[in-house]
């Protein structure tokens, strides 16, 4: 058994998982679609009966695998947006940094609807506010703009690049 945070760790849990969980889907509900990264995992379900079945096989599944879902992170969802009407507790999930959630989108024709779409989610840009402030540029009173832009720019670049693809507003 490798340690937990050990660096073997992410390597044989991402294998484990590939047979414990991604071959499993693919021979008990081979027509419901999922991403998996590590041990985050999202199932696209049509119903909500069939996310209950879903959940259900599920746990008794990881169960025979000695793991067990985590309480407070596994949940339904109802994906929200201007075609779904229905009503649920859950509309909203965080997911490899993003917040997917119901957000007001424009079609190409000019109209505004709801539709369910990702965003950089609290925790990420909690984050990034935290690594600004790790610079500390108050104290940098010797250095110019272009010694900034040198230091900070590939930075700020691959943030924009992972996050403005999808809803750009929430950046601000």
């Amino acid at each position: 058994m490798a340690p937990q945070e050990g660096v073997v760790s992410p390597l044989l849990a991402n294998l484990f998982l590939h047979y414990a969980f991604d071959k499993w889907m693919g021979r008990a509900f081979p027509t419901i679609p999922f991403e998996r990264y590590a041990d985050d995992v999202v199932c696209h379900c049509m119903s909500e009966s069939q996310a209950k079945r879903l959940w259900g096989a599920l746990d008794q599944r990881l169960k025979a695998c000695q793991l067990e879902l985590h309480p407070e992170k596994t949940k339904i969802v109802f994906c929200k947006e201007s075609k779904r009407r229905g009503n649920y507790p859950n509309h909203k999930f965080d997911f490899l940094g993003y917040t997917f959630r119901p957000r007001v989108a424009m079609s190409k024709a000019g109209n505004f609807f709801v539709g369910f779409l990702p965003a950089m989610s609290n925790k990420a840009a909690k984050s990034i506010r935290d690594e600004m402030r790790s610079w500390r540029i108050y104290n940098r009173t010797d250095k110019s703009l272009k010694d900034f832009s040198r230091m900070f720019n590939p930075k700020l670049r691959g943030w924009i690049n992972y996050y403005a693809n999808f809803y750009k507003s929430e950046m601000f």
